[in-house]
C-alpha cells in the first residue's frame, strides 16, 4: 500500500485553513444577490477581500515591491502625505485576507505591499523582514539554516506585517498569538515620521498595533523570533468533544514535548460535533532526516476535489472523518518538521464557485467552558442555512500584551469555516447565526475574532474588548486627523 506523506493526510482529513466544500440551501431556491456580493458600489476603481463581500471603491492603489529604505522611504511618505492633503483614508496591506473591509479604505488610497528582502541573525535567533514579505518567503530563507518561524499562520500566503496586524496565532503550542515573537517592529507615523516600537521603545505604539489593523500607522519592517526546524512526530488521541478543552490544556500546560498541536471534530449533519481527535507534535528521536518544507503528497488538484466532493453529502464528510481519525493515524507518513507542515497556501483550496464564498469565524473560550461551547454551537449553527465545514482547534497561551487582545487568559481558538451564498438572503442568515454565536460565547466569558465579517454588535464588540476606548484615545493621540481607516475603524471603533 503506498504510504501517505502527513501534508496529503492533513489536507484529505481538513487541515491548514481547510476542509472546504460547497453545499447548496436546501430552501425553495430564491434569486441570487450581485456575483460582487451584497453591497452596491460604484466608482472608477474597486478593491474587494477574502470574503468577496466587501466591494470597495478607492481613490487610488499602489503596490510597493522594493524594501522600505533610503529612497522608498521618500517614496513611501509622498504617497502617505499627498493622501492626507486630499483627505483621503491611508491603509497598507498584503493579500487582504480580511474577511470585514479591514484592509479596504472607502475613497482612499490602498497601499499593496509585496516585498522579498529578510535578514537573518544566527545568533540572536532572530530575522529582520519586510512588511510585505509572506511566510513562504519567510520559510525558504529560514530552512536552509535550519530554523523555523517561531509562530505564524497556518498557511504560508499571508504577509507578516499581516499577521502582526491581526495578532494571527498558529498552532505552535508554547505562544500567544504572533506578536508574542515579535521583538520590534519600524512604524510609518501619519505625520511621515519612522519610529522604532518594541517593548522597550514606544510601547504604548508597540502594544496598539499589535493587532491594530494598521490603524495606528505603516509597518515597514519588523524582527521575529525563529525556533529551530525541528523533526516532528504526529501523536493521535481520540477525545470526547466535552473533555476535548480540559485534555488539550493539560497537554499544552504539562507536557513540554509538544511543540505543536490541533484538534478536530466531525462536523457532519447527523452526528454534528459528536467526535474529536487531538493531534499532537513532539520531537522525533532521529533529527537528521529533514524532509523538504515544500508540499508533498497528493496533488493539489487531487487535494482540491476531495474537499469539494463533500457538496451535499454527509456520506462524504464521514469519509473525511473516517480519514481524520483512523486512516491518518495509521498511515501518518513518518516523521516530518515544522517548516514542511507549515508551507501550504490557503489559495491551494480556494472554492471557485461563482455564487457561493468562503466565511471564517473564530472563538476563544476558556478551556473549562469548552463543552458548554460545544453545546451552544450544536444549538446554534444547526438552526442556521449555513454550511459549516471544518473547525480546527487550537490553544492559544493569556495575551497580556495587545491592547485589543482576544485572549486575556489562556483560550482554546475555534476557527471555523462555512461555505456562504453569494445573495442578500445568505447574508442576512449568517448576521443573524454570527450574533447568536457571538452572544453565547460571551456569556461563556469567551471572545471572538475581529477579521471577519462585521456582524457583531457595537455592544458585543465593546463586551469582548473593554480595552476598545484605550486603542482609540491612542490612535488619536498619534493620528489626530483619522489618516489611517479602513472598514473595522468605520464600523466599530470610531462608534466607541
Amino acid at each position: 500500500m503506498k504510504k501517505f506523506s502527513r501534508r496529503a493526510l492533513l489536507f484529505m482529513g481538513g487541515a491548514g485553513l481547510g476542509g472546504y466544500a460547497v453545499h447548496r440551501f436546501h430552501t425553495d431556491p430564491i434569486p441570487f444577490g450581485r456575483p460582487s456580493g451584497p453591497a452596491d458600489v460604484s466608482g472608477p476603481l474597486v478593491l474587494n477581500d477574502a470574503s468577496l463581500l466587501s466591494p470597495t471603491p478607492v481613490a487610488s492603489h499602489v503596490t510597493l515591491d522594493k524594501r522600505i529604505a533610503g529612497r522608498e522611504v521618500k517614496r513611501l511618505q509622498s504617497l502617505l502625505l499627498g493622501a492626507r492633503e486630499k483627505s483621503l483614508p491611508v491603509t497598507a496591506s498584503r493579500a487582504r485576507h480580511s474577511q470585514g473591509g479591514h484592509s479596504l479604505p472607502r475613497d482612499g488610497l490602498a497601499l499593496t505591499f509585496r516585498q522579498d528582502w529578510l535578514e537573518i541573525d544566527r545568533d540572536s535567533r532572530t530575522y529582520r523582514v519586510s512588511a510585505g514579505a509572506n511566510w513562504h518567503r519567510v520559510i525558504a530563507a529560514l530552512t536552509p539554516s535550519s530554523f523555523s518561524p517561531a509562530v505564524m499562520q497556518s498557511n504560508n500566503d499571508f504577509g507578516v506585517a499581516s499577521s502582526f496586524s491581526v495578532n494571527a496565532h498558529g498552532w505552535p503550542v508554547p505562544y500567544s498569538g504572533c506578536g508574542s515573537t515579535v521583538e520590534e517592529i519600524t512604524l510609518m507615523l501619519a505625520s511621515g515620521k519612522s519610529v522604532i516600537c518594541s517593548r522597550a521603545q514606544n510601547r504604548d505604539l508597540f502594544y496598539g498595533a499589535m493587532g491594530g489593523y494598521g490603524l495606528l500607522g505603516i509597518i515597514t519592517e519588523l524582527k521575529l523570533k525563529m525556533v529551530p526546524d525541528t523533526v516532528l512526530e504526529p501523536r493521535y488521541e481520540t477525545v470526547p468533544p466535552g473533555e476535548l478543552g480540559a485534555a488539550f490544556a493539560r497537554m499544552a500546560e504539562g507536557d513540554g514535548e509538544v511543540q505543536m498541536a490541533y484538534g478536530r471534530m466531525d462536523i457532519s449533519r447527523d452526528r454534528f460535533l459528536d467526535d474529536a481527535v487531538l493531534v499532537s507534535y513532539r520531537p522525533a528521536e532521529d533529527q537528521t532526516d529533514r524532509p523538504k518544507a515544500s508540499s508533498g503528497g497528493l496533488s493539489r488538484k487531487l487535494e482540491r476535489q476531495l474537499f469539494r466532493a463533500q457538496l451535499d453529502s454527509d456520506h462524504m464528510k464521514h469519509s473525511r472523518w473516517w480519514m481524520e481519525r483512523t486512516l491518518g493515524p495509521r498511515l501518518r507518513g513518518g516523521p516530518t518538521t515544522r517548516n514542511a507542515l507549515l508551507n501550504e497556501p490557503a489559495a491551494s483550496l480556494a472554492d471557485r464557485d461563482p455564487l457561493r464564498t468562503d466565511i471564517l469565524h473564530e472563538y476563544f473560550v476558556p478551556p473549562d467552558r469548552f463543552a458548554a461551547f460545544v453545546a451552544a454551537c450544536q444549538e446554534v449553527i444547526p438552526s442556521s442555512y449555513q454550511e459549516l465545514l471544518n473547525i480546527t482547534l487550537r490553544y492559544v497561551r493569556r495575551d497580556p500584551e495587545s491592547v485589543l487582545s482576544y485572549a486575556p487568559s489562556n483560550r482554546i481558538a475555534a476557527v471555523m469555516l462555512f461555505s456562504q451564498e453569494r445573495s442578500h438572503r445568505a447574508e442576512r442568515d449568517m448576521a443573524r447565526m454570527t450574533h447568536a454565536l457571538i452572544e453565547r460565547v460571551l456569556d461563556l466569558g469567551g471572545t471572538y475574532y475581529l477579521p471577519y465579517r462585521p456582524h457583531a454588535t457595537v455592544e458585543q464588540f465593546r463586551t469582548a474588548y473593554p480595552r476598545a476606548e484605550e486603542f482609540v484615545t491612542l490612535k488619536r493621540r498619534y493620528d489626530p486627523d483619522l489618516a489611517f481607516r479602513n472598514g473595522f475603524w468605520d464600523n466599530y471603533l470610531s462608534r466607541v
